[in-house]
């Protein structure tokens, strides 16, 4: 892989954890206080909700941080070691844990009896959003899993060619 191309790569890492980060400290807990004090009602679920953005938010950070791995790997030629596959189950495992949090998250919006102070629609939106990320996080874990069959697969021939020369 071209090392400009990977320095770019790794520079976009830095620059989402880095809003990842600040996401998580300072805009979902006063996003949610903010929501809980303009509508009484909902400030029993602002810290539950607000914890589980922040998660959410971890995973990604958690993947990127393998992503950044294996970007060290493929500059450095050794993306077909067998290490290589740690890091790509570290990305399959947090975006399955994300949605698995966004799963849950629609599901209380679903069942839940939660008042919503403009006729439902924020409601409805919140519903829409957790639904939409369930759904990305389920397609990208796939997707990550069948890269991860290419990726052995390409290993395997490497190695068969190695064995063969």
């Amino acid at each position: 892989m071209h090392p400009i191309l990977t320095t770019l790569l790794r520079a976009a890492v830095v620059v989402v954890l880095a809003v990842g980060l600040f996401g998580q400290v300072v805009v979902i807990p006063t996003t949610a206080a903010d929501e809980a004090e303009l509508f009484p009602p909902y400030a029993p679920y602002a810290v539950p909700y607000a914890v589980l953005a922040v998660l959410g938010v971890a995973c990604v950070q958690v993947a990127l941080v393998a992503v950044w791995r294996l970007l060290g790997m493929a500059r450095h030629g050794a993306l077909f070691a067998p290490r290589a596959f740690r890091w790509v189950d570290v990305v399959i495992v947090s975006s399955v844990a994300a949605t698995v949090l966004a799963t849950g998250v629609a599901t209380h919006l679903l069942l839940a009896e939660i008042p919503s102070p403009d006729g439902g629609m924020g409601l409805e939106s919140a519903l829409a959003v957790a639904v939409t990320a369930a759904g990305a996080g389920a397609s990208f874990a796939m997707v990550t899993v069948i890269m991860r069959s290419l990726l052995r697969k390409a290993t395997e021939l490497q190695q068969e060619m190695a064995e063969v020369i």
